[in-house]
């Protein structure tokens, strides 16, 4: 992939780029493989391979300049200075072509940029969620309320100009942090989510909602998870760090007879997950908001399978030490953090790392996912 802002030196997020993916992707297997060397026995598994443009359905996008000249991409924290990447060629074609409209938007209805180093102004963010039908969401990350009626006054021309339009809503960071967004949200359109299609399933995203970046690395995540329990067929299933439920359902429709529970600390996540359960009268399948260590040390009981998908820090040595001591047959560890996996698995002498994938969730990044299938050593 060739990127004109990387040439141009004025981005270099992308540490890759310019490397041919196959030599990308075959460094990304080999740090996988090094790390977990000592594994034996360990079998790895065809990589998920992703698009090397066009693959991300999010973009969180700092506004800066003016409000008669404002810039979307990234800023200098410490001069103010934006970067305008509204043509990176990551993005869908969804959120692509919705840039020029999000510019003449901040323009037409004066939304002022939010000044970092002079702490003035009001619009800090906007983020951006394209479903794989082409439908967004719009999130105005602001200062305060000052902007919500000059934005809501657009909402009719917005659905004019953006048809795949489903979810507008304002989220409010009045502190002067280093925070993508902030706690309050204010939804502005009738409808609240955003369905997201992954492998034949609708997820329902709301605003607050972690989805992952890459759909279809997405899609090739929850399909190992699911193929893995359904080898097993379980009479329970947990899957703590469970987002919008996406490893749940799919181990719900892989084991029809387990029941199936799904923690996440995220309740607008929660929320999501339980819309689905809904629209799908599941009956297996149930989700609770709650801290996923907290859920599973005070509980009385345990399930015969674990699946785990913590955030990059991994589980921790609480909740792993918990899992040795468990006597859970079988876990499923899924982790943005190779290296966190790996020292979580310092705490779990007593499980076995039986087969283990790479999925390339961020071409042109040295970042990757990883899942592995864990079971007790007998």
């Amino acid at each position: 992939m060739q990127c004109d802002y990387f040439d141009a030196g004025v981005c270099s997020s992308c540490n890759q780029m310019g490397v041919p993916y196959a030599t990308q992707l075959l460094a990304k297997e080999n740090a996988a493989c090094e790390l977990f060397s000592h594994c034996e026995g360990l079998v790895w598994l065809p990589s998920a391979v992703s698009d090397e443009s066009a693959f991300r359905n999010k973009a969180k996008i700092v506004v800066a300049g003016t409000v008669t000249d404002p810039t979307l991409g990234i800023v200098d924290a410490r001069t103010g200075c934006g970067t305008d990447l509204s043509g990176c060629g990551l993005y869908t074609f969804e959120i692509t072509r919705i840039m020029p409209v999000l510019r003449e938007l901040i323009i037409r209805a004066g939304l002022t940029p939010y000044d970092i180093p002079g702490r003035k102004g009001e619009l800090k963010n906007i983020l951006v969620t394209a479903s794989a039908s082409g439908e967004v969401m719009l999130r105005f990350v602001l200062r305060s309320k000052k902007l919500l009626v000059p934005i809501r006054r657009e909402l009719a021309r917005l659905h004019e100009e953006i048809p795949s339009l489903a979810v507008v809503s304002i989220n409010l960071l009045r502190e002067h942090v280093a925070l993508v967004e902030g706690d309050e949200e204010i939804v502005l359109t009738q409808r609240t989510t955003l369905p997201m299609q992954v492998n034949e399933m609708t997820l329902h995203l709301r605003p607050q909602s972690f989805f992952q970046t890459n759909t279809g690395i997405a899609e090739a995540m929850y399909h190992q998870g699911r193929a893995w329990v359904a080898d097993v067929q379980p009479k329970s299933v947990w899957d703590l760090y469970c987002g919008v439920g996406g490893f749940a359902l799919h181990a719900a429709a892989a084991a029809p007879s387990a029941q199936v529970e799904g923690i996440e600390i995220s309740e607008e996540a929660i929320l999501s997950a339980q819309r689905t359960v809904a629209e799908q009268n599941l009956k297996n399948l149930h989700f609770v908001a709650g801290d996923a260590t907290a859920f599973a040390v005070e509980s009385e009981r345990t399930p015969e399978l674990l699946i785990m998908n913590p955030p990059r820090r991994g589980v921790g040595q609480e909740l792993s030490h918990w899992v040795e001591e468990s006597g859970i047959d079988t876990v499923i560890y899924s982790s943005c953090n190779a290296k966190s996996l790996a020292k979580d698995l310092t705490f779990m002498p007593s499980y076995q790392p039986v087969e283990a994938k790479v999925l390339d969730m961020f071409p042109q990044t040295s970042h990757y996912e990883m899942m592995m299938l864990l079971k007790r050593r007998r």
